[in-house]
């Protein structure tokens, strides 16, 4: 691709000045022609450095009065001015300097509607959570037995287990998404065309992995290019009491939003033994430690072994939330809320 295209990357922020230096570091240090690279900030109410970091790095920035990140890729998405549009978060690091290159290339084919890394970058520096969520390929160890995920996972040895079509063109994969195969597809990292997304209905939040559910169902099929490289998400380093919060504000805000009915991926078509052999496994142990084992012979870190209290941890926090959920759904709280 000689003629690249303009990239507008959106970023939602509240309190990251944790982690958006590197964030915005990486960006810096792309390989691709610095005036086709803007950077679009929608912050929540930021009472840390994050402006600061941001302005230094010649961001565009806005105010994000919802203060959640979905809330924040809407603001930012309705200033963003170019032909694709990144959607990268502040946790998230580009571990390479061609990145943006190897992800545009897949749009010289016209039926391409984005790109997304097919796995996660593990690195031996990061926190004991990040490496075994880079060594899953996902943060939520439920997706594994759903068999619904986008990221490369070690154990099996695929970036999903969802039925769809793949066609490999050597740096990345053609996938055909249909509404009997569709992956989680949309965060950390991934690149739309504008044109597409003005197809999609976005109001006061944007939902990654709505977005092509509704294009999905309009269109009945899609394109979409898995690229062969990675992307670093510094999830929650090694704070189990973070990675417990982030598990109950993403059940939280599913039920709130599920409730309102400004949801549109079919989570109710999810494999349903799968959620039963999630629940047995936690019950049993055996299969957690099985899986450990099985991911440490294959890939050694001692991150692995974490995995039975991820899966315990999600299995008390989702059940029990679902249970107060039957008499309150309310969006969680972001006061104090940080990276």
């Amino acid at each position: 691709m000689n003629n690249f295209p303009s990239i507008s990357i959106i970023i939602p922020t509240l309190n990251a000045a944790s982690v958006l230096e590197g964030c915005l570091r990486s960006i810096e240090l792309q390989d691709y022609p610095k005036e086709l690279v803007e950077i679009v900030v929608a912050d929540g109410g930021s009472t840390d450095r994050t402006l600061e970091i941001a302005r230094n790095y010649g961001a565009k920035i806005y105010e994000n009065p919802l203060k959640t990140g979905e809330a924040g890729k809407a603001a930012a998405l309705r200033q963003a001015q170019g032909d694709l549009v990144a959607l990268i978060d502040s946790d998230n690091i580009l571990p390479q300097t061609d990145w943006f290159k190897r992800m545009v290339e897949p749009f010289s084919d016209s039926e391409i509607v984005g790109s997304e890394p097919w796995e996660y970058t593990w690195r031996s520096k990061d926190g004991f959570i990040d490496r075994y969520c880079a060594l899953m390929g996902m943060n939520d160890p439920l997706c594994y037995f759903l068999g619904n995920y986008d990221r490369l996972n070690i154990l099996s040895g695929k970036w999903t287990e969802v039925e769809v079509g793949q066609e490999d063109k050597g740096d990345w994969i053609k996938v055909t998404l249909t509404k009997k195969g569709l992956p989680t597809i949309g965060a950390n990292g991934t690149l739309l065309r504008r044109s597409f997304l003005e197809e999609v209905e976005v109001g006061d939040y944007l939902f990654d992995i709505d977005l092509l559910a509704e294009a999905v169902e309009k269109r009945g099929e899609l394109k979409f290019a898995k690229v062969k490289i990675g992307i670093v998400h510094l999830f929650c380093g090694g704070d189990i009491g973070k990675f417990a919060r982030k598990q109950k504000r993403r059940l939280k805000d599913f039920l709130y939003h599920q409730k309102v009915g400004d949801r549109s991926y079919p989570w109710q078509k999810q494999n349903k033994m799968g959620l039963v052999r999630f629940v047995l496994s936690c019950v049993t142990v055996l299969p957690l430690i099985y899986q450990s084992l099985k991911g440490y012979l294959r890939k050694p870190d001692a991150a692995w072994f974490f995995h039975p209290l991820a899966c315990w941890i999600t299995l008390w926090v989702y059940g029990w939330g679902m249970v107060q959920g039957l008499f309150s759904k309310k969006e969680a709280s972001r006061e104090g809320w940080g990276q």
